[in-house]
């Protein structure tokens, strides 16, 4: 990756490279930056200095919990300098996720800010670091006028002799980890999910390719730094093709559409909620110059017809329907090969499936197939649901630490079980439709979230019998959480009691329960598992009523 930085830097050293959200003080207290590739270039090199001064090796872990600000693609960037390996954490997580998290990483130092908004995400990791041996620095950032870092709440002294001779001696494989992200399924804890240098290389040329990324776009990057909707859809294509990266959080539409325009955004990827929103509201959309956008992608959740046509015919932008993971899975739909926006909307081409030529590069990178949950078989033929396995350069290896987990994360042919599912469909039979979820997970707004993890959560709560968490439908966040309560005789039980009994557990605030389904029992199978896909239409009916 560091190969990528430098050859970016030798060809476009002071084209602007890096630019901060414009609300940057108001999340963090210190005014935006602006960095070209020269600039960006010495500001990895002096915080590099620092880590090696720390004593950072090879292969360590260096965790960071940052805001989209270009600190974090600096820290990124200097853990690929310096073979460290980068491991982000969301900014709404708590001291229950990230303990664990740093623990199972094996974490020795993290990157954070002081203050975020109303909080101070400092604290936790000060907290933590006199709890885990491991955790031996924690270091801040945002403060101040220029680019600076304080450790252990001094100020942090590079060593760039010191990185000198280190660069000299490192030898970094393109086959060695270089990023630890994080991902929520039927699990009860998350699952981190390494990358090495060599996939995110091919992740970017996907996405670069999903975006149409030239050299000099500019790129705006609406999603936190902590999986592939960010590294691998934005920060890859940007690098590899000497764009500016124009960063973004958290989502507010205003500011969004300000930068679309003043910033001349030519790709960004947002999601389907976003984009239904903006074609729905005229007078917004009315006000906001939309002409140097030359391509969006959209994907987490499922996008409509009427969604895809109107942008296209509006504004004559193809949207990309992209299906992908923390795992590389990815499936991609773009006007090359799918011209038709209502095709794009629903169906994606059947790649690495023999017999079919499609004009994208990355499909012949990728190979997939159907196969039935219930009996193995692999399905050929349309209109019958099975699970989408993928083989490609961009899928991951196996889990972080967790060999009874990758044995079932992969099928006997070596192809990832994605868990979703898809049948065969559309004209020739060229294409796949997305099904449903064979795995129980909610998508909240595009972030994966585990049920299983919070049934374990509110296991000791007193007033409750038994309780299982939910997928409750909504019109633009796709999946709200819900959970399904059985009191204790004689028990009243009310949303804003069990939040604020969650909120003691130190929860991230985003997996808060938002919708309460109260029953008398919860409805089981007969080897007495909760049928949790039973719980969505319960809570539905009973609104109805």
């Amino acid at each position: 990756m560091d190969d990528v930085l430098r050859e970016a830097v030798s060809l476009a050293a002071d084209h602007e490279a890096l630019v901060d959200p414009p609300n940057r003080n108001r999340l963090i207290g210190s005014a935006p930056r602006r960095l070209t590739y020269r600039q960006l270039d010495a500001e990895v090199d002096s915080l590099a200095s620092v880590l090696v001064g720390l004593g950072l090796n090879q292969g360590d872990v260096l965790a960071a919990q940052l805001p989209n600000t270009v600190e974090s693609a600096i820290v990124f960037l200097a853990c690929a300098r310096l073979g460290l390996i980068f491991c982000p954490f969301a900014m709404q997580f708590r001291g229950h996720e990230l303990r664990y998290m740093l623990t199972k990483a094996r974490a020795s130092a993290v990157v954070t800010v002081r203050a975020f908004k109303d909080t101070r995400p400092v604290d936790a990791f000060e907290e933590l670091r006199r709890e885990l041996p491991s955790l031996k620095h924690v270091l801040t950032t945002g403060e101040g006028d220029s680019i600076s870092f304080l450790v252990d709440g001094a100020p942090a002294q590079p060593a760039l002799q010191l990185l000198a001779q280190r660069l000299k001696e490192l030898r970094i494989d393109p086959n060695d980890i270089l990023t630890i992200c994080w991902t929520s399924g039927t699990e009860a804890r998350p699952k981190g999910v390494p990358r090495s240098h060599n996939h995110w290389i091919a992740n970017g040329e996907v996405c670069a390719e999903i975006g149409e990324v030239r050299p000099g776009d500019s790129i705006l990057n609406p999603f936190p730094m902590i999986n592939t909707a960010s590294i691998g859809g934005t920060v890859l294509p940007w690098l590899m093709n000497r764009a500016r990266l124009v960063q973004h959080h958290p989502f507010d539409l205003p500011t969004f559409l300000q930068q679309l325009q003043q910033e001349r955004i030519t790709y960004t990827i947002a999601p389907p909620a976003v984009l239904t929103q903006l074609l729905k509201n005229e007078a917004l959309l009315a006000n906001v110059d939309l002409s140097s956008l030359r391509s969006l992608g959209s994907g987490s959740a499922p996008l409509t017809p009427w969604l895809v046509e109107g942008w296209q015919q509006r504004f004559g932008i193809a949207i990309a329907n992209i299906f992908g993971s923390n795992e590389g899975c990815a499936l991609f739909s773009t006007a090359r090969d799918v011209p038709d926006p209502s095709d794009r909307a629903q169906y994606f081409p059947r790649f690495g499936s023999p017999g079919f030529k499609w004009s994208s590069r990355s499909a012949e990178k990728v190979r997939t197939r159907l196969v039935d949950v219930e009996t193995g078989e692999e399905i050929v033929t349309p209109g019958r649901p099975g699970e989408l396995r993928i083989d490609s350069a961009i899928r991951f290896d196996g889990y972080w630490d967790e060999p009874e987990l990758n044995r079932t994360a992969f099928d006997e042919q070596g192809y990832f079980c994605t868990g979703d599912l898809f049948e065969i469909g559309g004209e020739g039979e060229r294409y796949y439709r997305f099904v449903g979820r064979s795995k129980e997970v909610i998508i909240r707004g595009g972030m994966k979230i585990s049920p299983a993890e919070l049934d374990n959560l509110i296991e000791g709560h007193p007033q409750l019998r038994e309780a299982a968490f939910f997928g409750a439908p909504d019109e633009v966040l796709g999946e709200r959480i819900g959970i399904a309560v059985v009191p204790l005789p004689g028990q009243s039980v009310t949303l804003e009691g069990i939040n604020e009994w969650l909120s003691k557990r130190d929860l991230a605030p985003i997996k808060s329960p938002e919708c309460l389904l109260v029953v008398d029992e919860l409805p089981r199978n007969s080897l007495g598992k909760v049928i949790r896909r039973a719980l969505p239409e319960r809570y539905m009916a009973e609104r109805k009523t």
